[in-house]
């Protein structure tokens, strides 16, 4: 499925509220590396749930390579801050209502609730499947991995050596052509 951007390009304007009160913005980042997005299905699903617990515990390795992170879902304020306590998400900053048609422009895959999940969780009318943004300090992006089902996640100790690697080579961004 091509991407409506592509590397080396700006990615679409990106603000949310977050989870403490703070609006958080895309544009006002200004990390040493990458700012890494990760777009999560909400919190009726138990894959984001491992996913998330999983980049909770390694924050400081991506803070530490000079990556800042947001994790984003078109969740309300209520179901977001159930996950940041429920799921133990304290490491990690929250962004809650991502508009379907901003999900869309960030190419995200759309899906339509289903009822209640295996942990018996409503899922929303409309949500967005996961997405993982690599955007560079000036807002282009560096990489991007888009998934159309909630599987098959990009495994965050394979981003940090892929940052390390990066970083280290000053390798390009690729898949521009």
């Amino acid at each position: 499925m091509p991407m409506a951007f592509k590397p080396r390009q700006p990615v679409p304007a990106l603000e949310l509220d977050t989870l403490g009160g703070a609006r958080w913005s895309l544009a006002a980042q200004k990390p040493e590396q990458f700012t890494m997005i990760v777009f999560y299905r909400g919190y009726h699903c138990p894959v984001c749930r491992k996913y998330l617990t999983e980049l909770n515990g390694m924050a400081a390795e991506f803070e530490k390579r000079g990556v800042a992170v947001l994790v984003a879902s078109s969740d309300t304020e209520e179901r977001a801050r159930m996950a940041r306590d429920e799921w133990g998400l304290a490491n990690l900053t929250i962004g809650y209502g991502l508009t379907i048609d901003k999900a869309r422009e960030w190419d995200l895959c759309v899906s339509a609730g289903r009822g209640k999940t295996s942990t018996g969780v409503e899922e929303p009318a409309l949500f967005s499947e996961p997405g993982l943004f690599l955007v560079r300090p000036d807002g282009t992006l560096y990489w991007a991995n888009l998934s159309t089902m909630p599987f098959a996640r990009p495994h965050f100790a394979e981003i940090t050596g892929a940052i390390d690697f990066v970083v280290a080579k000053s390798y390009p961004a690729r898949g521009e052509a």
